[in-house]
């Protein structure tokens, strides 16, 4: 019942059209429901030689009416139900992108973009047609049940007894129906979870000669799909079947015991013959409460599936104020940390400090932790011991919001979103001036980029970037932190990509920006910070030592051994 409330929640901004439009659904039912009876009257007339030009007339103004009426009634209903669906996607997309990032590395994206395309569209025919459908079915239902209790009450018993029976066999159905739905939303959000990781890594596919086998993957993704949709076609056919079964067995009852009545003068020709249009009459909305149950039951499924997404929690919303410009230290005090209770301890009492300005950098073997103290910082995940401050505050009292617009975050493989190159540089930083703007463009040696672009910083770079070369993705990730004004700035591997000449460069806007906030980089490369105010080795999830690198090289093994593979010692 609870998913049911919440499935009727999308349908409370739209009641008024909804009910608007049931109205005249319900007005292009009676309509129709007028014609068996009219019918009546033309063969009355006929066998009475009446003129039945009144009746024929009759006849055909309810049969224009009805299409009328029913052709706007239908219109407001697809209106409604596209309002629907987009109420539906953005809620949804809302939900999503104020997700934790650990419960979204846990979610595939294919079945999340699912969600957001079929499972909304499922929610519109329940929410409208369905609805209204089986509204004015019922009201046809009971209309055609009065008429034909007018005309014969016994055939009406007969009918009524067979309905339930087929009923009562529909409606142990419903739940098989609704479970199979729902296996096969998911066998569908399994399928697009596949095909997007192909997607992603296309240029690897390509690469590896592995179309063929990728191609069978998603194959077969497909063929499991297929499947879990037979059975709902199976389980639906079924319920359309009985519904078919039960009108024409009704109908071969009410025509033995309908003749017998006839043949012994209890009922009329023309009676009966308007019973059978009745009972004909009934097909439709009998059909259209099975159909009508079968969407609801698809419409649970769906919403089961939104709910899982909507019911994770989210993170908090809040005002960003104004931040301040002065740099902000960096305490690790016996951190402990691991992604799950089932995963390996990443961090097992990681204590270290950054003091506010300058640069620090986190080196050592993969696998150390150092990318995980980035995660801890933005708050992707929260440290489950210990404490981490910034600006000597509880990272944990820092208000999300306030947080993040304190720093300023390169990942590791500096991702460029679809869109131009000015969208991507003022992605994090909507207020930034032109003058900013510039400036950033010029201390990341963009310049060239700009110039050689046919449209400037208004060209698209293309989806993830791919029309930029590594090292050009970099450094716009790079310009994009920079003109977030961080008090905390955060590099992970920032010059990975960068060629030696562009490395060079990089290092020395590093080393300038570290004269006016706080900069902390994670280095594989140690030819990157060797000149760092301080270096900060790990290993095993913990801190062994820190230092410069002259008083490293002489004290730290591990850090002489990693210095020694790069040719920075001898």
């Amino acid at each position: 019942m609870r998913v049911v409330k919440e499935l009727l929640g999308y349908v409370r901004a739209h009641r008024k059209v909804l009910l608007l439009g049931g109205l005249l659904s319900l007005i292009g039912s009676a309509a129709g429901l007028a014609m068996p009876l009219l019918a009546k009257y033309v063969v009355d007339a006929f066998g009475q030689d009446r003129s039945m030009a009144g009746p024929l007339l009759g006849l055909t103004v309810a049969v224009l009416v009805g299409a009328v009426v029913s052709a706007g009634g239908s219109y407001l209903m697809e209106r409604t139900g596209e309002g629907i669906v987009l109420g539906a996607r953005r809620k949804l997309v809302d939900r999503m992108l104020r997700l934790k990032v650990a419960d979204v590395d846990r979610l595939k994206p294919g079945d999340l973009l699912s969600r957001v395309t079929g499972d909304t569209t499922l929610l519109r025919a329940v929410l409208t047609n369905g609805i209204v459908d089986s509204v004015s079915s019922v009201f046809m239902l009971v209309g055609a049940i009065v008429l034909m209790v007018a005309m014969d009450g016994v055939l009406l018993l007969v009918t009524l007894l067979i309905v339930a029976v087929i009923g009562g066999l529909v409606a142990l159905i419903m739940p098989k129906i609704m479970r199979a739905q729902t296996h096969a939303q998911e066998a569908v959000g399994e399928m697009g979870a596949v095909l997007d990781r192909a997607l992603q890594a296309y240029r690897t596919v390509k690469a590896s000669g592995a179309e063929e086998r990728e191609i069978a993957v998603v194959g077969e993704a497909a063929t499991r799909a297929r499947d879990r949709g037979l059975q709902v076609a199976g389980w639906t056919s079924l319920a359309g079947v009985a519904t078919w079964m039960a009108v024409q067995i009704a109908f071969l009852a009410v025509l033995a015991v309908g003749g017998a009545r006839v043949a012994s003068g209890t009922l009329e020709v023309s009676s009966l013959i308007a019973f059978l249009l009745y009972l004909f009459y009934l097909v439709p909305p009998i059909g259209q409460l099975v159909q009508g149950g079968v969407q609801l039951q698809q419409g649970l499924a769906a919403m089961k599936r939104l709910k899982e997404i909507e019911d994770l929690p989210a993170e908090p919303v809040g005002v960003v104020a104004p931040q301040e410009a002065e740099p902000v230290g960096v305490t690790f005090r016996d951190v402990v940390f691991r992604y799950g209770d089932d995963r390996p301890v990443v961090h097992d009492g990681v204590s270290f400090e950054v003091p506010p300005g300058g640069l620090t950098a986190l080196v050592g073997p993969s696998g150390a932790g150092k990318s995980t103290v980035f995660a801890l910082l933005e708050r992707f995940y929260d440290h489950q011991g210990g404490t981490i401050e910034i600006g000597g505050r509880d990272i944990r009292d820092w208000p999300l919001g306030e947080l993040r617009a304190a720093l300023g975050y390169v990942e590791q493989d500096a991702p460029v979103l679809a869109g131009t190159l000015r969208e991507n540089l003022l992605f994090a930083a909507q207020d930034a001036t032109e003058e900013e703007l510039r400036r950033a463009i010029a201390r990341t040696r963009l310049d060239d980029l700009v110039a050689r672009l046919p449209d400037g910083l208004e060209t698209p770079v293309g989806h993830r970037g791919v029309l930029l070369s590594g090292g050009e993705r970099q450094r716009v990730s790079i310009a994009r932190a920079l003109l977030r004004r961080p008090r905390l700035l955060l590099l992970d591997e920032a010059t990975s990509q960068l060629d030696a000449v562009n490395e060079l460069r990089l290092r020395e806007v590093i080393a300038e920006v570290a004269g006016e906030t706080t900069v902390l980089v994670i280095a594989h490369r140690l030819s990157t910070v060797t000149g760092a105010d301080r270096i900060v080795v790990m290993e095993g999830g913990g801190v062994r030592a820190v230092g410069t690198h002259d008083e490293l090289v002489g004290t730290d093994e591990l850090y002489r051994e990693l210095a020694a593979t790069q040719f920075l010692v001898s």
